[in-house]
């Protein structure tokens, strides 16, 4: 397995929010739901996605044309408008809690039907929104491996997933948020691979270091089999360098030492399972390459705050 096909093996949204919104200008929302990722396609008209962060910085502000498909990186607030100007008349809060500004609420007067949201049920704009509101469902690699904001342009790839989105999203039938969580999964994936291919993307470290002669091999390895008790002299050995060479070129071109890297890719994978299963933690020390239960949860701990229990049941009751 490659590194980028496994880092978007992770995705896994279960009950997203997702909605067609339709709005008449003005009209501008504040996001400040603090989701992790958030997917905006625009079906018809244009908007505008302002983030937060750095408002200084030119191209911060980016249109969002039809077809085009937005992905928003969390935790930070931001703004989705018809016009740069216009001010915030709705605000998302944790939760999808819709309110105005000043805090009236106002989800029942922009209720529109079955997934349906916005001030005119025949508004000009209309875009399909998808949002993972659980943090485990994408995984700290991934989001590590995203800017705050990426836009793919309609006319870059195959936006079929989208008119497929649009068709489900009305849809009330039984085992419809299933069908609808993994629709966006799809769509999540599709983008990104896009998106990671594109030659002036600003992709992450080891996806430029795929193709690479030397460390190409070494992290197809890592990703193949990271129970496996590597060192750094036996995969410069299977990849016919060097110790020396292998660590110097893998940590330039990924951008940290094989053996962190390795580290990391096993706790990704532990959280993985730790969410998609209910393997008791001894099984998942071993499955990701760790002697015991303890030595993971350790090393766990340090990597996401948490012990590998108390993430489990975040999972299963997040709060809010």
């Amino acid at each position: 397995m490659d590194a980028l096909a496994d880092l978007l093996d992770g995705p896994r949204a279960r009950g997203a929010f997702l909605l067609r919104a339709t709005l008449s200008p003005p009209w501008s929302v504040r996001i400040q739901d603090e989701a992790p990722l958030c997917l905006v396609a625009m079906v018809r008209d244009e908007a505008w996605i302002i983030p937060d962060e750095d408002p200084a910085i030119e191209g911060s502000t980016v249109r969002v044309g039809p077809g085009d498909v937005a992905v928003v990186r969390g935790p930070g607030h931001y703004t989705v408008a018809d016009h740069p100007a216009t001010a915030p008349q709705v605000v998302i809060h944790p939760g999808q809690v819709c309110t105005t500004p000043d805090g009236r609420a106002l989800s029942g007067e922009m209720d529109l039907g079955t997934r349906t949201w916005g001030n005119d049920p025949d508004g000009s704009a209309v875009m399909l929104i998808g949002t993972y509101q659980m943090r485990g469902a994408v995984t700290r690699r991934l989001l590590a491996a995203l800017p705050t904001l990426l836009v793919l342009r309609g006319d870059s790839w195959d936006g079929s997933l989208v008119t497929l989105l649009g068709k489900e999203i009305g849809k009330d039938e039984p085992g419809q948020e299933v069908v609808l969580d993994r629709l966006l999964d799809l769509l999540l994936i599709a983008v990104l691979r896009t998106w990671f291919s594109r030659p002036d993307a600003h992709a992450p470290g080891w996806y430029r270091a795929h193709g690479d002669p030397v460390v190409g091999p070494a992290l197809r390895m890592l990703h193949d089999d990271p129970a496996h008790p590597w060192t750094v002299a036996e995969l410069a050995g299977r990849a016919g360098v060097s110790r020396a060479a292998l660590a110097q070129r893998f940590a330039k071109l990924v951008g940290e030492p094989p053996m962190a890297y390795l580290t990391g890719l096993r706790l990704a994978q532990a959280a993985d399972l730790l969410r998609e299963t209910d393997a008791t933690l001894e099984a998942v020390a071993r499955r990701v390459g760790y002697g015991t239960a303890f030595a993971l949860s350790s090393a766990f701990k340090r990597e996401h705050g948490v012990s590998p229990q108390r993430y489990r049941e975040t999972l299963s009751h997040p709060a809010g």
